[in-house]
């Protein structure tokens, strides 16, 4: 199990929107976290005589973001605070699914949902196992959601739906300006309720994927084939059947980036061709970011949200930690661009938290690293 640290920075991006943002939008203010005299400092911290330097490696990295995102000073860092992390998982519909895009239907993404109210789903049991609190958020499902009598008492469901789906962005974009900057604020108000120093992100939703391919290309200048471009373990006898959707997927999507190609800042890019869980995950991030909070992002969507989230504010990738790198191409491309080292790489095909819960050991090891070396008294 591969062990890699994040590294804030994303320099192979399209540079930040302009200054003025979209109208109605407002940011929460960000700082850069960089400071060179908390990197020195805790180096010397962490120094023993019978060690070589960086000894911890990757962790060691790991370590410095972490102190950086909560301290203001080198004296600051006595104690990094890891207390009650929360776990996020946004899901939306995206109207893109009615062509056909992926061999699941909206109809799936409320049964995900309701797998996860009932605590029958793999983050449940990750949840429970690390003491996250977890937060089903329904940002635009298609389907009208109640909570059922069976849910898990320990999961909360919030609805902060903008709308019953995307629309098709095969026909118009799949949000409005004002639908788009409801969602980013809807992602900030949800983080501003939450207590806590760590946020992790997840999400559900059938075409996600798409969307997340769309940003990626139309944001970092990634080919749209390798964007899209899904990595399978079907069967020899499904093989056939798999290459006929990545080749029906490609040519829909790449009739969508025709029709919006003259969106090409984050917001517009986000507005066209991304979805309610993804405007709500970025702005759950410049919230989280602004609040000094460490952000765990998990998947290929999540890390499409963190995309949109540097276009409006690019300091906000210092507070994210990439947890994992999933099977599909298109994150391994998106990760690449932002110059950003996930910690784990499992080859996972889920994106609603396992991932950044999989790694939370690693923070918390970091954690204890730190308050081993503080001095006494």
């Amino acid at each position: 199990m591969p062990i890699m640290s994040a590294q804030p920075g994303m320099a192979s991006v399209k540079p930040a929107d302009s200054a003025r943002p979209p109208a109605g939008l407002t940011l929460p203010r960000l700082l850069p976290t960089t400071d060179a005299g908390l990197g020195a400092a805790l180096a010397q911290r962490l120094a023993l005589p019978t060690q070589p330097t960086q000894a911890l490696g990757r962790l060691q990295t790991l370590l410095l973001q972490l102190v950086r995102i909560q301290s203001t000073k080198p004296p600051a860092f006595d104690r990094l605070a890891l207390d009650a992390p929360q776990l996020l998982v946004f899901a939306a519909d995206h109207g893109i699914a009615d062509a056909g895009v992926s061999a699941f239907t909206q109809a799936d993404s409320l049964q995900r949902v309701l797998h996860l109210l009932r605590g029958q789903a793999a983050v449940n049991a990750l949840a429970a196992l690390h003491g996250f609190d977890l937060t089903l958020v329904d940002a635009g499902l298609a389907a009208q959601l109640s909570r059922p009598h069976d849910a898990l008492a320990q999961v909360s469901l919030l609805s902060r739906k903008i709308g019953h789906g995307s629309r098709n962005m095969l026909l118009s974009p799949a949000m409005s300006p004002q639908q788009a900057v409801a969602a980013l604020h809807a992602g900030m108000d949800v983080v501003r309720h939450l207590p806590g120093q760590v946020l992790a992100l997840g999400s559900i939703g059938v075409g996600g994927s798409s969307c997340a391919a769309l940003l990626l290309s139309r944001l970092c200048g990634v080919p749209l084939a390798d964007a899209s471009n899904d990595c399978t373990d079907a069967p020899a006898a499904h093989a056939l059947a798999a290459e006929v959707q990545r080749k029906h997927k490609l040519k829909q999507l790449l009739k969508v980036a025709r029709r919006h190609y003259h969106a090409v800042t984050a917001f517009d890019a986000l507005a066209a061709m991304g979805g309610f869980e993804i405007a709500m995950m970025a702005g759950a991030m410049l919230q989280a970011g602004a609040e000094r909070r460490v952000v765990l992002v998990d998947g290929f969507v999540a890390g499409a949200a963190a995309l949109v989230a540097h276009g409006l504010c690019p300091a906000v990738c210092d507070y994210l930690v990439f947890a994992q790198r999933s099977v599909a191409p298109g994150h391994r491309l998106l990760l690449l661009h932002l110059q950003a080292r996930p910690l784990l790489d499992l080859e996972l095909h889920l994106g609603q938290g396992e991932g950044a819960l999989l790694a939370w050991p690693l923070l918390q090891a970091a954690q204890r690293l730190l308050a081993q070396q503080t001095p006494a008294g």
